[in-house]
């Protein structure tokens, strides 16, 4: 009797292992790419580490031509401690932004939110409170405005871009409201005390320390938690997410959370290093941010991104800016430089995502 054929048969298709083989051979466990899923992870890792050793290489690349060009002061300990706090800053910022793109997302709004929860922590109302009242400010500051940036996009269903944008503008407007467009100074001695270098640890200075603890925390959550796994199972592919039993939505508000989270911690450590409030402070730290992580091999489209990556990211920006500044060049010619590299980045990342 004439066994059923089915279609996928007709058309040379399978749905499982090939049956055409020869008896006793097993069938091939990847597929037909002939790649298990344990090998496709050894082989994404292995492209990871290439990307971080690469990032390495210019960093080192860019510390030679610094050491070269102006030897003396490049390579002088209080211009690398320099270099360091300055990258602690936009560092902490990067980290909250990485977790964001990762699962799809975008926040435009870190640079106003910095700016807000500065302003805000340095009025004199709140130095009234002191050291305690200007660090718990600014983190709240920021976590309300995550809060609001997550449930209009987790739950009111709006583009992360549009939202975020909308925040950036809000945030920017309240803390020119609140400043009038003056520079609050601080005068507590407990805040200023900490950007002098008698504070310094074994010649760290303690927003490096900050910014270490930020960078461990944030690396520690994304690969040895089920929060990172999540992270990128939803920036993958949320609606496999979902069936998955993620609940997609809580998800993502806690996300634009943890981004406002470190703009708080970003905007304390900018009071610590400037002594003061402003309106303009993060002036394009949302650019910044999501340069160092693009460099740092985050995917836009989200899924995969390293906070590794991201922090060498954020080191060589600051470190091309420092040495710009050294040889008394101009800005535009530093920004066409970032420019140029953000778009090497994207196509490398492009060329590896096709022959993945």
């Amino acid at each position: 009797m004439t066994q059923p054929v089915s279609p996928a048969q007709r058309d040379g298709s399978s749905a499982g292992p090939d049956l055409r083989k020869t008896p006793g051979q097993p069938p091939d466990p990847g597929g037909a790419g002939g790649r298990s899923p344990r090998s496709g992870a050894r082989v994404a890792l292995a492209r990871a580490d290439v990307r971080t050793l690469s990032l390495v290489g210019v960093l080192a690349v860019l510390v030679l031509i610094g050491g070269i060009t102006k030897p003396e002061e490049f390579l002088d300990t209080t211009n690398l401690q320099l270099v360091l706090t300055q990258s602690s800053i936009i560092g902490v910022v990067t980290v909250g932004m990485t977790f964001v793109i990762m699962s799809g997302g975008i926040d435009l709004s870190v640079g106003a939110i910095v700016a807000l929860a500065s302003v805000w922590a340095t009025t004199v109302a709140t130095q009234e409170y002191g050291f305690a009242g200007i660090l718990f400010t600014a983190v709240l500051v920021g976590l309300g405005c995550g809060l609001v940036n997550g449930v209009l996009i987790a739950y009111g269903g709006m583009v992360p871009f549009i939202a975020t944008l909308a925040m950036l503008a809000s945030a920017r407007g309240l803390a020119l409201q609140i400043t009038d467009g003056k520079t609050q100074v601080v005068s507590l001695d407990s805040i200023l005390d900490l950007g002098e270098r008698d504070a310094y640890i074994l010649g760290v200075p303690p927003l490096v320390i900050v910014f270490a603890g930020v960078t461990v925390i944030g690396w520690l959550l994304l690969n040895r938690t089920t929060f990172g796994r999540r992270t990128v199972a939803v920036g993958g592919n949320p609606e496999a997410a979902r069936l998955a039993g993620i609940d997609v939505r809580r998800q993502r508000l806690y996300l634009y959370l943890l981004s406002g989270l470190c703009c708080g911690i970003a905007a304390f450590l900018l009071i610590i290093l400037s002594g003061s409030g402003q309106n303009t402070n993060g002036n394009l730290y949302e650019l910044d941010a999501i340069a160092a992580a693009i460099i740092g091999g985050t995917l836009l489209s989200g899924g995969r991104g390293t906070i590794v990556g991201s922090v060498l990211g954020v080191l060589i920006f600051t470190t091309i800016t420092n040495i710009f500044a050294l040889n008394n060049l101009q800005s535009d010619v530093q920004q066409i430089a970032k420019g140029a590299i953000i778009v090497a980045a994207v196509l490398v990342q492009r060329r590896t995502s096709s022959h993945t």
